[in-house]
C-alpha cells in the first residue's frame, strides 16, 4: 500500500498551498514516503523538496485511508499522514516541479478548488488540535462517494 505525507503550513494567517496542474486543484505540499522512512522524516523531506522550506516541529494531525472504486470494486488504496506546522526556516522556492505554490489567506482556503475530502482535512488542521482519523472513498474521477471520520 502506498504511503504519503503532507503538511498544512500556517504563517501570518495564511496557509501554503500547492496548486497541482492535472486538475488545477489545491492541496498541501507533500508526497510519497521512501522505504524505511518514518512519517516525520518523510514529511520534512517531501516538504523541503517541494518548497525549499524546512519544517520546524510539525505535528501529526490526521491519518487517512483513501480508496478509489470503480463499479463497487477497489482499484487503488493508499494512506496519508497529515501534519500541521506553524514554524519553518528558509525561503520559499520560486519553482516547484509539482505545481504552483501559493500563500492563501486563512479565510480563502476552503473556497479553493480541491478534492472534497481535502476540505475536511484543511478545516481540521486549521481549527482543531486532536488527531483525526478517516477513510475517504472516491470514484476514479475523484467524486467523493463516502467518508468516515473518527
Amino acid at each position: 500500500m502506498q504511503r504519503v505525507t503532507n503538511c498544512v503550513l500556517q504563517s501570518d494567517n495564511q496557509i501554503l498551498m500547492l496548486k497541482k496542474p492535472r486538475r488545477n486543484w489545491y492541496a498541501a505540499p507533500g508526497g510519497k514516503m521512501e522505504p524505511g522512512e518514518n512519517i516525520k522524516q518523510a514529511v520534512k523531506r517531501e516538504f523541503k523538496e517541494e518548497t525549499d522550506l524546512t519544517l520546524v516541529d510539525p505535528e501529526l494531525k490526521g491519518v487517512f485511508t483513501f480508496v478509489i472504486q470503480e463499479d463497487g470494486e477497489t482499484v487503488k488504496e493508499w494512506m496519508m499522514f497529515t501534519f500541521a506546522c506553524k514554524k519553518y526556516e528558509g525561503k520559499l522556492t520560486d519553482y516547484c516541479r509539482e505545481g504552483e505554490l501559493e500563500w492563501v489567506p486563512f479565510q480563502d482556503v476552503l473556497t479553493k478548488d480541491m478534492a472534497e475530502g481535502d476540505k475536511t482535512i484543511f478545516d481540521h488542521c486549521m481549527n482543531r488540535d486532536e488527531v483525526l482519523y478517516g477513510t475517504f472513498t472516491y470514484t476514479s474521477d475523484y467524486q467523493l462517494l463516502s467518508l468516515q471520520l473518527d
